[in-house]
């Protein structure tokens, strides 16, 4: 690229200087010199000026950036600021003993924070995290955060730390761990809770409460179980259980009532006795699944733009490369002055190739940065699709505490029909009975909460449409408008080249007439 770009003339490639300059070009009256602070700037030098001073990116060295932590949107909208970088893995050991060869071996993160928000209780903030923290607090955020759309955690992605490269895979780790925890802090709920506050500023073990992995819950539900069933144990929902979901497997009678009553109201001749009725909500949820549809389409055409620049790039560099050869040899084999003024055009011709080429590839880095923000909004559709799950389960508890308490009364009811017939009662019966008024009224406490659970879940949903709607406009615009800027300030930049090279050999034309 620099012996390209050099003007030495006792390069190879060059003219001798007797062919290079005339006399007549050398008249300063005839061609006076040219003063570059005369020139206006170009529409590119304009439109980069203004893209990069609104996006200034990150100098990947770990240091925080404006546009590396935060949006423009949540600049404008709040003084507020949560920056958050993800820099220096570290290979550590575990203190545990592990029969697994390097297995007690894992790698930790620097999280380095800087932050204006009063509930942090100071500004510049720096923690090691390893992975496993990182799931500890998504399933904290998962299960505290019911109904909002809480961004998805990087996937463990055991196959991939297999087949990578242990360096490549811990930098590809390190990125996502850094736009998963942007993410989180550009969330108005999320970036104040205690949870990420914790994860963020808390040095050493991280306080928070590991969650239970799913299989050592589903085992501890199943042991309980029979105990529920024979009696020995409640078999009533407690009301502070119906903030959690019962796919959880804390309780496999709960999970099994459930289910039923999603088979009833599935397959079952009656209704339901509580619907989703927010038509709002519905036409709404359908509009989100069309749109992770169309971005879907979106995203693909993306990727096809993307590799056409990149072989646009790659096929110019080989067509420079050849130029270069060609040069070479029309310059070594040259006998005559018209032989070297054709071999130094065809040198220009090669070295607007080889700048071309490094702008495509430049113009592809920056398409795939603004592009980025489509699988990004893909990626919350796992968050969205989430968030309606919570609220379909919510619902799904009402209308099982409906039902049971329906069928706890009706046992009630005959109960107390058949006692009344004994003279004097039977106090088995009695007892019975007092124990179905107390199932009853804790049943009822359980239905008036989970209800209030669902209600909340209503209310987070709608204002988290709300705002991802509001977000998706502005970050599409962004997008949109910086890569559009892209291409048009690139291609000007692209035309100079071959208007330069265009100028050059216009003598050829200018022959032929």
């Amino acid at each position: 690229m620099s012996t390209l770009s050099s003007a030495s003339s006792e390069h190879p490639l060059f003219p001798p200087p007797s062919i290079a300059t005339t006399p007549a070009a050398s008249d300063p009256l005839l061609f006076p010199a040219h003063n570059p602070s005369l020139d206006s700037p170009s529409y590119a030098d304009v439109m980069f000026n203004q893209f990069h001073d609104r996006f200034p990116e990150s100098n990947g060295n770990g240091e925080i950036s404006g546009e590396a932590v935060s949006s423009p949107r949540s600049q404008s909208s709040s003084s507020d600021y949560l920056r958050i970088s993800v820099s220096n893995p570290q290979k550590e050991i575990e203190s545990s003993n592990s029969i697994v060869p390097g297995g007690n071996t894992y790698t930790s993160y620097l999280i380095t924070t800087s932050t204006n928000v009063l509930d942090y209780g100071g500004s510049d903030f720096s923690v090691r995290r390893r992975f496993k923290d990182v799931v500890t607090l998504s399933d904290r955020l998962s299960e505290c955060y019911r109904g909002f759309f809480i961004p998805p955690r990087p996937d463990k992605s055991l196959v991939e730390s297999q087949v990578m490269q242990k360096q490549d895979f811990v930098e590809q780790r390190r990125v996502e761990l850094e736009k998963y925890l942007r993410r989180l802090a550009r969330h108005p709920m999320v970036r104040k809770s205690d949870e990420l506050r914790v994860f963020l500023t808390v040095h050493g073990r991280m306080p928070l409460p590991t969650s239970i992995d799913m299989a050592s819950r589903m085992l501890d539900g199943a042991v309980r179980l029979p105990k529920q069933l024979l009696g020995e144990s409640s078999s009533v929902i407690e009301p502070q259980d119906v903030v959690h979901s019962a796919k959880g497997g804390r309780d496999m009678l709960r999970f099994f009532k459930e289910l039923k009553q999603s088979v009833v109201n599935d397959w079952g001749n009656a209704r339901p006795s509580v619907e989703e009725e927010d038509k709002e909500f519905l036409e709404k949820k359908t509009k989100l699944r069309d749109l992770e549809q169309q971005l879907t389409n979106a995203s693909k055409q993306a990727e096809t733009l993307v590799k056409a620049q990149q072989e646009m790039g790659e096929v110019m560099g080989e067509l420079g490369l050849a130029f270069i050869k060609l040069t070479k040899f029309e310059n070594e084999q040259a006998t005559s002055n018209t032989q070297r003024v054709r071999s130094a055009d065809m040198k220009n011709v090669a070295t607007a190739a080889v700048k071309a080429s490094r702008l495509y590839r430049e113009l592809n880095a920056h398409t795939v940065k603004h592009f980025d923000t489509l699988h990004e909004h893909m990626g919350m559709m796992l968050a969205v699709h989430n968030a309606f799950s919570d609220r379909s389960s919510a619902l799904l508890t009402v209308q099982t505490l409906i039902s049971e308490l329906s069928a706890l009364h009706s046992r009630a009811d005959k109960l107390e029909t058949s006692t009344s017939k004994i003279f004097g009662g039977d106090k088995s019966r009695v007892r019975k009975l007092e124990d179905l008024k107390d199932a009853i009224r804790v049943t009822e406490d359980a239905k008036s909460c989970a209800i209030k659970e669902y209600e909340r879940i209503q209310e987070n949903n709608r204002s988290e449409i709300q705002r991802l709607d509001e977000e998706r406009k502005a970050d599409f615009v962004d997008m949109l408008k910086g890569f559009v800027i892209n291409q048009v300030a690139y291609s000007e930049k692209i035309g100079n080249e071959w208007v330069k090279v265009a100028e050059e050999t216009s003598k050829y034309a200018r022959e032929r007439e």
